[in-house]
């Protein structure tokens, strides 16, 4: 009896330990991107993150990220291009509604810096990808912010193009409650 007692408060103190899996705030959370089209800066965003985030900076080892984004969500303010970026020819949301960023962090170079080790999945297109990001704590969870630059080739989202540019530049901003 005085063993799984033992157990017992054991196990309590590693799960009391533990850092609480978070999920992001849909309203809060906003995936932007940037893309050259004629030589002029062309964005919008993608909403609808979702996923789970464990997240411990004095255990970076058992942290995580699993998110997901929905590409039916796409807003460039003009419905028409909306449109064209969801259908086959790009992003094909039909077929692929998601977006899907899944790894684990490593610890940067400075405090609150970090780097996600991830696997970046587009149009069922997986690629291994490093993203740098910060973190800032409060009361009542995490804000991750990143900065980083995909080729949209890489994933088969548009074709060759003498006028859209193959780099994307995207921009996450995540509250996790």
């Amino acid at each position: 009896m005085k063993r799984i007692l033992v157990f017992i408060i054991m196990l309590n103190g590693l799960v009391a330990g533990a850092q609480p899996k978070r999920s992001p705030s849909e309203r809060e959370s906003k995936v932007h991107f940037v893309i050259k089209n004629f030589g002029i800066n062309t964005g919008g965003h993608l909403k609808g993150v979702k996923g789970d985030i464990v997240f411990d900076k004095d255990n970076i080892a058992a942290s995580y990220m699993d998110v997901q984004v929905d590409v039916r969500s796409i807003d460039t303010d003009n419905k028409r291009r909306d449109a064209h970026l969801v259908s086959d020819e790009y992003f094909d949301a039909g077929k692929y509604p998601y977006i899907h960023i899944a790894g684990k962090p490593v610890a940067g170079q400075v405090a609150n810096e970090y780097i996600l080790k991830a696997k970046l999945t587009i149009k069922n297109i997986t690629r291994q990808v490093d993203i740098p990001f910060m973190v800032t704590q409060d009361a009542t969870g995490f804000l991750f912010t990143s900065v980083f630059e995909i080729n949209r080739r890489d994933y088969n989202v548009g074709g060759n193009s003498a006028v859209l540019s193959d780099n994307v530049k995207v921009s996450l901003k995540i509250f996790a409650r």
